[in-house]
């Protein structure tokens, strides 16, 4: 069993796939399964994914019915401690990133690094996560998924990513580990990955969605009154 498998889903980003499979092929420490789910892309990403196929652990092309389907049918192709989901477009930080998080011997639940985004414009802002995560974090934010690395026990214990979510399912993952199951986290004081702001979760278009699903999922796990405490001082703020 590898400690790391790195699962990539794309859809007709040929361009960003190819740096996601670059920066992973780079990588310096090589106990790590590759993993690449692309939804029955038409660009030519299918091309992108056969040259490297004797480095990829498993590949599909076909079509899935979404983002979080193509990630738990790459769950249900893994075998690591730790999955990262790094997917088309994002890439990690540089050739030592796995090296580095390996010499911290991971044992938490869910072990996290800090992340670098990047704009369409090319800049790049580096952003850092909080020590210990709670109620506080998971409302304001989350955990960011491509730089956490999750075990994966936790999806055969708990439950895959549910898929009545169509944005936020990570984060009704995260909510569910942390504040109902009450798994263990790590904070890692360094960077792990350059985050794609152009995804789906970051654009416009899909901003009411997304906000209509967070507040579903924090109605579901979220103390009442805590969550009562911090939408009315969201209100008050804003």
């Amino acid at each position: 069993m590898p400690l790391f498998s790195i699962i990539t889903i794309n859809l007709n980003n040929v361009n960003g796939l190819q740096k996601t499979i670059d920066s992973v092929l780079s990588q310096t420490y090589h106990d790590f399964e590759f993993i690449i789910i692309d939804g029955g892309s038409t660009d030519g990403s299918l091309v992108s994914i056969e040259k490297v196929a004797g480095k990829i652990k498993y590949y599909v092309s076909e079509k899935d019915t979404g983002i979080y389907n193509a990630m738990n049918t790459g769950i249900a192709q893994s075998t690591g401690k730790y999955l990262l989901f790094l997917n088309s477009g994002d890439t990690l930080v540089d050739i030592d990133v796995l090296q580095n998080v390996f010499m911290q011997n991971p044992q938490a639940d869910i072990v996290y690094g800090d992340m670098q985004t990047q704009e369409k414009d090319g800049l790049i802002t580096h952003r850092k996560m909080p020590e210990r995560i709670g109620a506080i974090q998971l409302y304001a934010d989350t955990i960011w998924h491509p730089v956490a690395f999750i075990k994966r026990d936790l999806f055969y214990k708990y439950g895959f990513y549910d898929e009545q979510f169509r944005i936020v399912s990570d984060y009704e993952f995260f909510v569910r580990m942390v504040l109902s199951k009450k798994v263990s986290t790590k904070h890692l004081p360094l960077e792990v990955a350059l985050f794609d702001m152009s995804g789906v979760s970051s654009a416009n278009d899909n901003k009411v969605q997304l906000m209509k699903e967070r507040a579903a999922v924090q109605d579901k796990y979220f103390n009442p009154l805590l969550l009562f405490l911090f939408r009315m001082y969201s209100k008050l703020r804003s």
